[in-house]
């Protein structure tokens, strides 16, 4: 297994450590809107998951029938150590590359 993650997988994976207990597809699309301006397709999100999860980076789980879904659950997702791990790296290596740049990145 690769460690190392593409910027949608970081994004993806920084949603679901935010939303804790409610990370499911929408709720991870809502804040990839909201927080990275990005606008992505339920397919996109699925999909990074999956892949996610067969790398051992993120667990899922179902969540009980509910009535306002026509009693199908809501599959939540949590990242697991590893995953945990392989994302403190990447931040670690994204603050290390930025460290000195900021007066540069506020140029026009």
């Amino acid at each position: 297994m690769g460690d190392n993650l593409g910027d949608f997988e970081q994004l993806v994976m920084l949603a679901v450590m935010r939303l804790d207990d409610e990370a499911y597809g929408t709720s991870i699309r809502d804040e990839l809107k909201s927080r990275a301006e990005r606008e992505v397709s339920p397919g996109a999100i699925f999909t990074t998951l999956e892949r996610l999860e067969s790398r051992g980076l993120v667990t899922s789980r179902y969540g009980d029938p509910t009535a306002e879904r026509g009693g199908r659950s809501k599959r939540f997702y949590r990242l697991s150590p590893e995953g945990r791990r392989s994302l403190a790296r990447a931040v670690r290596i994204a603050r290390r590359m930025v460290q000195g740049l900021e007066l540069k990145l506020e140029r026009p």
